[in-house]
């Protein structure tokens, strides 16, 4: 499968995708849905998505700065259909080249437990205890890059 990764602006019709695939997939399987102050809040963060051959998107994950040399990864998701065929790991590979040509030095974030053994495969560490967020346990992880 053939997935072009591009950064995508607030408030497009690809971020409008966008949103609707975190809702379906981190969203509502916890009971929670987007508020529109939740949304508001990411007009200046950026948006990797992931797009098919017909400009679907099939991937998609958010940073958020958190300072000039760091950035938060966020809202990972890959459609259901599409886990477990790499698009995740390419997504994640193509945002750490996209952050490192914009002289950021680390990626930090916070994973659920279930993904964690996704993100050591990519070198991405454990710190910290696991605490609870959104009702369910994650890890805090960090890269240098």
């Amino acid at each position: 499968m053939n997935t072009q990764f591009l950064e995508i602006e607030f408030g497009t019709p690809a971020y409008d995708q966008s949103i609707r695939l975190r809702d379906q997939l981190l969203r509502k399987p916890l009971g929670l849905a987007f508020s529109e102050e939740d949304l508001a809040q990411e007009w200046n963060q950026y948006h990797i998505a992931g797009f098919d051959a017909q400009q679907h998107i099939q991937s998609i994950l958010v940073f958020k700065v958190v300072d000039d040399q760091t950035l938060k990864m966020r809202q990972v998701a890959v459609s259901e259909q599409l886990q477990g065929q790499g698009i995740g790991k390419k997504m994640v590979r193509f945002s750490e080249a996209w952050a490192k040509h914009r002289q950021y030095q680390h990626i930090e974030l916070n994973a659920r437990k279930g993904a964690v053994a996704f993100y050591e495969s990519m070198d991405y560490k454990k710190q910290g205890k696991a605490f609870i967020e959104v009702g369910i346990e994650h890890y805090k992880m960090v890269k240098s890059l």
